[in-house]
């Protein structure tokens, strides 16, 4: 063989190993996307859980809320029919929803001094805010990831690797204005 066939096997064996890099680098971010989702619905999950929990324990003082009870539990539906489709743009609206709820039972629950003095409610308000305050955290990590993804599947010589084997763009975890204010539950209780 001559020296231009070495030269040549050379080159395309470089291009080979570098479309390679790119593709186990591309498969890296989806795959990152996907834990940083997985991280979300877990802590999503357990807010589920607590949110009937705390439901039911402000039912036994506030008689008179049905409605403002009742739409914590329409927007808890709504968060986990999103969370289990994984529709990202309606998680964002459902999540807008069950925050301003919260934040309203939780207002409403200053009128009510034996509630805000039970225990159970104060653990249950507790666990909630600090959930609240570790989805904060993984949605951000969420829209990090989702945008390396993005940049590098749009990039080139990325952009030919992703789009020979079908690399989808992700949707950022986006919220309404109201919901990037940081509600601070713990002061709705402080006197």
């Amino acid at each position: 063989m001559s020296v231009g066939g070495y030269i040549f096997f050379a080159l395309l064996f470089g291009a080979l190993a570098y479309g390679v890099l790119i593709y186990n680098n591309l498969v890296r971010l989806k795959h990152n996307v996907s834990q940083a989702w997985a991280n979300i619905d877990v802590l999503l999950k357990q807010r589920h859980e607590e949110l009937p929990k705390l439901i039911e324990t402000c039912k036994q003082y506030m008689a008179y809320e049905k409605d403002v009870l009742q739409k914590v539990a329409d927007a808890r539906a709504s968060v986990f029919k999103a969370r289990e489709t994984g529709n990202v743009q309606a998680l964002g609206a459902a999540e807008s929803q069950l925050r301003a709820g919260l934040g309203n039972l939780f207002a409403v629950a200053e009128n009510y001094p034996e509630l805000r003095a039970s225990e159970k409610f104060q653990h249950l308000q507790n666990r909630i805010s600090q959930l609240e305050v570790q989805i904060a955290d993984r949605r951000e990590f969420y829209n990090d990831s989702v945008n390396a993804n993005n940049i590098r599947i749009e990039q080139f010589p990325d952009a030919v690797i992703a789009r020979s084997f079908n690399f989808p763009s992700r949707s950022l975890l986006k919220f309404d204005a109201a919901e990037l204010k940081d509600v601070n539950v713990k002061a709705l209780f402080t006197n």
